[in-house]
């Protein structure tokens, strides 16, 4: 006849205290990752932010060269993906000038359009960056061609 087997007193896996030292330690860890990572993700926000902005300025002087002029204050950016309502205009239009509908910065805000003249670039495109608000520093701080002070 067989015998059961027989069980040792010691289960294998691991007891309380070990779980919470190695929580401890993963704890530690992060704290010490985890803000060179959010500081990684928020410049990767502001390149992205600047990049964006590069992209629908080229889209802008492309639809400008096709229709004479850019867009007014009202019509904004969406004249970059929508035909206008002018016949004049929507004959001469040529776009879309973009894959995609026009992208909110990535904070989520709509970019800031004007095209009045900022400084040296013959018009206004920027995003207020992380606060969504006008002005601030670092991650805070305006982007793109501000408007005239």
């Amino acid at each position: 006849m067989r015998q059961p087997p027989s069980f040792s007193r010691h289960a294998g896996g691991f007891s309380l205290l070990e779980m919470i030292v190695v929580l401890v330690i993963i704890g530690l860890i992060m704290g010490l990752v985890g803000p060179r990572l959010f500081s990684q993700a928020d410049r990767a926000k502001v390149q992205t932010a600047d990049t964006q902005i590069r992209m629908l300025r080229g889209a802008l002087q492309t639809m400008r060269l096709d229709v004479g002029r850019y867009p007014t204050e009202e019509e904004g950016l969406r004249m970059l993906v929508e035909r206008p309502s002018d016949p004049k205009l929507a004959q001469r239009w040529q776009g879309p000038y973009l894959d995609e509908a026009v992208p909110n910065d990535p904070w989520g805000n709509p970019y800031q359009y004007s095209p009045r003249r900022s400084g040296s670039h013959d018009l206004t495109l920027f995003s207020f960056g992380a606060d969504g608000q006008a002005g601030g520093e670092g991650y805070d701080a305006d982007i793109g061609q501000l408007p005239a002070q």
